[in-house]
């Protein structure tokens, strides 16, 4: 088992890595459930029916334990959704010294996270990732929802009080939930490990290549670089928003799709080589695109996914994104691996990329 430590300035916490912690998790929990009254699990449809009593089964010796399902799907996260998952706190009789723990995915974790945010004006939370996306989503306390105009809209900064991240998990999951996942760990090694990016770019080369052995290594490579940058800015008033490297137009795709085509990890990775194009466009890098979209597109990645949606609806989109100012675009850029920086961009350089790759261009 590996153990990281998450610091920040409202909380220090574990992030356990290993097999078979589900069934340790009394153990590995018992100092974050000491005192605690309840606890409520909060997971998806098709992850309860695999963990859901496992988690149960070994909690149960130490607290009462309740569990509220969700429709899979980011659908589900959604104010609708919330409602319900803030009636189940009720019904369960949750109070200040109860815990919610995050069984998951990335949307149980940030819905889970914000619920546990706002319920009684924050009460404590366990994340429970269940898949690699989750390796991202489950540090570093960003929690929230998703509005019909924009992913990710309404949130709050809530830290969990630790990770437990059961690999045994991860052979459930369909090889695009595997790329989804991935793509956040290429996205760390591009903007803060040249040496964890080296190492992908020589040992993954397929799908198959991200379930390997080595995989336990790039998680613990990934999931430090994560740790490290919420350390220095937990409340993304500086480099934590380069963790939103891809996210831009990613996240407007992900709306246009209406949250149900492209995985996340799918909409960032065509988002990262967008990045790149953009960035060259502007004459702040020379990424060899060619190579990139290659070796993107040998793990599975839709690159040119953007092609099939209106461009002026997606810059509308990303006009609500969180990093937009006064209805400017911003955009996270990188002039060469480690080096991200933010650039204020001109709606009509993101119009014209946008339609040359409608029209097949580069």
């Amino acid at each position: 088992m590996e153990k990281l430590i998450v610091d920040t300035s409202s909380r220090e916490y574990p992030v356990y890595i290993g097999e078979g912690l589900l069934h340790q998790s009394a153990d590995l929990l018992a100092p974050v459930l000491e005192g605690k009254t309840k606890a409520l699990v909060i997971s998806d449809s098709n992850t309860a029916p695999l963990y859901a009593e496992t988690v149960r089964t070994a909690l149960e010796p130490l607290l009462p334990v309740h569990l509220h399902t969700l429709p899979a799907g980011e659908q589900s996260k959604s104010l609708e959704e919330y409602e319900q998952v803030m009636t189940a706190c009720i019904h369960a009789g949750l109070d200040r010294h109860s815990v919610i723990l995050a069984l998951g995915g990335g949307m149980i974790g940030d819905l889970a996270g914000f619920a546990a945010a706002t319920y009684m004006r924050g009460i404590s939370f366990v994340q429970v990732p269940t898949t690699l996306l989750a390796q991202d989503s489950s540090v570093g306390g960003k929690t929230g929802i998703n509005h019909p105009l924009g992913k990710n809209l309404i949130g709050a900064f809530h830290q969990p009080e630790a990770v437990l991240y059961d690999t045994d998990t991860l052979s459930s999951l369909p090889d695009k939930e595997w790329r989804s996942g991935f793509a956040e760990m290429i996205k760390h090694a591009f903007i803060k490990d040249s040496n964890l990016l080296s190492r992908l770019r020589t040992e993954v080369q397929s799908t198959e290549d991200m379930k390997k052995e080595s995989l336990k290594q790039f998680l613990r490579q990934s999931m430090t670089v994560k740790a490290d940058i919420v350390k220095e800015d937990e409340r993304e008033t500086g480099v934590r928003a380069f963790l939103n490297y891809g996210h831009t137009l990613g996240h407007a795709m992900e709306k246009a799709s209406g949250y149900n085509n492209l995985t996340h990890g799918e909409a960032v990775a065509a988002g990262m080589i967008f990045a790149m194009k953009l960035s060259n466009y502007l004459q702040y890098s020379n990424w060899d695109i060619a190579y990139e979209t290659a070796w993107f597109t040998a793990l599975g990645y839709p690159v040119e996914a953007a092609s099939a949606f209106e461009p002026a609806a997606l810059v509308e989109t990303m006009k609500n994104d969180k990093k937009a100012r006064a209805g400017e675009l911003t955009f996270v850029l990188a002039s060469a691996p480690e080096r991200p920086f933010l650039a204020k961009v001109k709606e009509r350089d993101i119009l014209h990329l946008l339609l040359e790759m409608k029209k097949g261009g580069s």
